[in-house]
Order: C-alpha cells, then structure tokens, then sequence
C-alpha cells in the first residue's frame, strides 16, 4: 500500500543541543525554540538560516517562560502574563526570519504548554490569541481530537495534525509521561513502522496493546531524542525505499 500523502517530518530545534546541521537534511520543518524554554538570538539566527539553506519549512516555538524545567511542567502564571509571554516568544522568531528574508509556516507550542493547550479550552485560547495578536494566515501544529485544533478551527485557522513517532500513546491518544521508562521510542523501526501505521491507517497502537484512531501529517522526532540524527537518516532511507 502506497502513501498517498505528503510525509512531512518536524523536528523541535534551537534548544541548546546544536545538532540542527545534522537535522535539517532529512526534515522537512523545523519548530525554533523561541526563548521561553530554550533559546535566544545567536541561535535562533543560525537555525533559521540553516532553515532557510536546506528549504525547511519554519515554526515558532513557544512554551512555558521555564528554563529551569525546559517548559516541562505547567507554571501558576496568570493568563495575561502567559499571553503576553507566548506573543514575545512568537513575534522575535519573526523579526529574526524577516532579517533573513523567510516567513513563518506554523506555531507549535511546546511541552506543557502544547499539551495542556491540547484539553483545556482556556488555555487553548489564550495561545490562539496570543497566535492571532502577531500574525495572521498561519498554521497550527496540534494533536489530532485536541481542544486547541477544534478552537483553532472556529476561527478558521489552519490546522496540521501532529503525530509523534519517537513517543508512546496512551489509550486516550495522549503521550505516556516522560518519567515512565517506556515513554521513548528507541528502536528505528519501530518508529518507522509507527509512522507508517499512523500515515496508511490513521492509528496507532498504545502502550497497553490497544489500536487507536490517530490523524497525522506531520511527524516529531524530537531534536534531543538521543538518536535523532540515526532515526532521521534511517527513516529517510526507508521513505526513499517505498
């Protein structure tokens, strides 16, 4: 059975790992860490140009304003501050990618922001404000069923449904926690196999053995997997094979 579908491949960069040469020549977009998690101008300057060298498409970041825990864990922040935070985080991507004569593809919040964006409206909104506050016409990354691509799509956003082949899924579509030791998807096949499962047949198969409806045009493999270069090169390999 052929893909009849773009397999578009992401990857989260600029977070201080500096393998995003390694990266960009088997990704097709990249989401740039904007300062709240990770980040700041030198390195931001230097993935969007290597971005901009290799033809992948650019998306802004943004998280938690939490470096201390990488934008891993939800802050107590008033929604105003997170707002204005995320708006910052989003409009200095922008101003380094104008400088460089590209523009921004999507947004794609990060760790905890991205995943509680994903079942709490509120905090769902607030991002899409935040979005629509700096730019216009641009598009989403979000989990497919999630409450931030429904609310995203009642304001005529447009929406990418992300899948990730490098984590583990719960029966509920959600991610297994990063503090469970099975929460990583180590073996290459098995993430290759993944991503085709979820592009062919829209599912997945959870940690518990059951098959889930999962939707996905682009795929994550996280920029700090610790083989993410080796995953990248060998599903590369096998795309080209099929």
């Amino acid at each position: 059975m052929s893909i009849n579908k773009q397999i578009d491949i992401n990857c989260d960069v600029g977070e201080g790992i500096e393998n995003e040469h390694l990266l960009m020549p088997y990704i097709s977009s990249c989401n740039i860490a904007c300062g709240g998690h990770a980040g700041g101008l030198p390195i931001i300057d230097k993935v969007i140009g290597l971005a901009k060298k290799h033809q992948v498409k650019i998306g802004a970041h943004p998280s938690f304003p939490d470096k201390e825990n990488f934008g891993r864990k939800i802050m107590q922040i008033p929604n105003s501050g997170l707002q204005k935070s995320i708006e910052d985080q989003i409009q200095l991507v922008v101003n380094r990618a104008i400088l460089q004569k590209v523009k921004i593809h999507h947004i794609k919040p990060h760790g905890a922001l991205y995943n509680l964006a994903a079942k709490d409206v509120t905090i769902a909104n607030v991002v899409l404000d935040a979005i629509e506050n700096v730019v216009k016409e641009i598009s989403l990354y979000a989990p497919y069923n999630s409450i931030i691509a429904k609310e995203a799509k009642k304001r005529n956003m447009n929406v990418i449904y992300e899948a990730f082949i490098d984590r583990s899924y719960n029966e509920d579509a959600s991610l297994v926690s990063r503090t469970l030791p099975n929460a990583i998807i180590e073996d290459k096949e098995v993430v290759f196999q993944q991503l085709l499962k979820i592009a062919k047949e829209e599912k997945v198969i959870s940690i518990q053995g059951k098959e889930i409806k999962l939707k996905g045009t682009t795929f994550c493999i996280h920029g700090d997997h610790e083989n993410a270069v080796e995953l990248l090169r060998y599903i590369d390999s096998k795309l080209k094979e099929s």
